[in-house]
């Protein structure tokens, strides 16, 4: 009996150790997984600058799926998703209502496991790339999916405004706490001295100001933004085209609005047979026309069914033009000349909520508090001094 129970006993370790052992390596297991690296290094990625002194030139990401083996992996097709910081109402960016929403959304087929786009970054903070990878071929490797972290630093030039705005308001708090501080006695008939009461009135003329500036500037950047036409005198393809035996159609919304995704496809057939072509190349570009800045890039193939898809958000609140070039592929059959159509898309902009400016209005306010309560103190403690000198 003893015996049946020591085998037990050891049966039972037995098959925990396998299962820490099981547990223990399977976290160990090299996995499929996707690699990402950009252009610029991570530490020199900017978010959108609109009024940059240079020509901004978007972000090139590049997605390499790979296996547990560290190999490429191939017919392979990709979704990404990519996701914006989150919100945050105390400490907003220069584009408020893109925060916490979608950048971009594409499937692409990637035949050597590589998905290489251009995108601009429009805000700072912690961008999400949510991938997932699903074989061409079915069976030929287990789809997988994976959630990468890019993370944007401020444009350091905004620390450096920032600092002298406060230095500056913080000498008006303080020149104004020294004048209240140092108040005269009060004549007859008066609620306060003179100089207390100049001062409050320019206190309050220099907010009624602000709240006034604040809101008509948000008010006409909102109009700018709805009213926008086109200025550019450049000729633009059309959105469809017939040539060299390819037919090819670009369509989906004209009409977007900052903070939401827009819808885009493309769609490439024979001419003669109206067989989809998936054995040509394509180049997209989303480009900003005020600017004449290009703020999405891509080149690749179309799917099975000779159809390019995607989602984007053109955060900028200003007409955009899609334009699409297709190449042949090196070492197709099909050989023709590179074949361009295009579509202006109209982009509705929205003015930040009436709270964020209020918050804004509030730090201002409270730059001028502190430094008016130190000037308050500096002549609280000088008070005694002189009376007793």
């Amino acid at each position: 009996m003893k015996k049946y129970r020591i085998f037990g006993v050891i049966s039972a370790v037995c098959i925990v150790l396998s299962v820490l052992y099981s547990f223990v390596g399977s976290s160990q297991i090299p996995t499929s997984r996707v690699l990402l690296s950009t252009n610029p290094p991570l530490e020199r990625i900017l978010p959108f600058e609109a009024e940059a002194e240079k020509p901004q030139s978007p972000v090139t990401l590049t997605l390499q799926a790979v296996d547990a083996a560290g190999k490429s992996l191939t017919n392979a097709k990709i979704n990404l998703q990519i996701l914006t910081p989150p919100h945050n109402p105390w400490l907003t960016t220069d584009f408020p209502i893109v925060e916490g929403t979608q950048l971009l959304q594409m499937n692409a087929n990637a035949p050597d496991g590589k998905l290489e786009i251009q995108q601009m970054l429009p805000i700072r903070g912690n961008y999400q790339l949510l991938v997932k990878v699903s074989p061409l071929v079915a069976n030929t490797f287990t789809a997988y999916e994976q959630t990468l972290n890019l993370n944007v630093h401020e444009n350091p030039i905004k620390y450096k405004y920032f600092v002298v705005i406060a230095a500056i308001l913080l000498s008006l708090g303080l020149l104004g706490g020294w004048v209240i501080g140092g108040q005269e006695e009060l004549q007859q008939g008066e609620i306060a001295p003179q100089s207390v009461r100049l001062l409050l009135s320019a206190l309050t003329v220099v907010a009624i100001v602000t709240l006034l500036v604040i809101n008509i500037s948000a008010e006409v950047a909102e109009a700018h933004g709805s009213g926008h036409h086109s200025t550019s005198t450049e000729t633009i393809a059309p959105s469809s085209q017939k040539s060299q035996g390819l037919e090819i159609n670009l369509g989906g919304d004209k009409n977007a609005t900052v903070g939401k995704l827009a819808n885009l496809a493309l769609q490439v057939k024979d001419t003669a047979t109206g067989q989809p072509i998936t054995d040509v190349a394509l180049q997209v570009k989303a480009i900003a026309i005020e600017h004449n800045l290009t703020v999405f890039d891509y080149k690749g193939i179309p799917d099975e069914q000779g159809k390019l898809t995607w989602l984007e958000q053109f955060f900028d609140g200003s007409p955009h033009k899609i334009e699409v070039e297709a190449t042949p592929l090196s070492g197709s059959s099909r050989q023709f000349a590179p074949v361009k159509v295009a579509q202006e898309v109209e982009v509705e902009a929205i003015a930040p909520p009436i709270y964020i400016r209020l918050i804004g209005l509030f730090y201002f306010t409270a730059f001028v508090g502190i430094g008016m309560a130190i000037g308050l103190l500096i002549q609280h403690r000088r008070k005694p001094q002189a009376r007793t000198n």
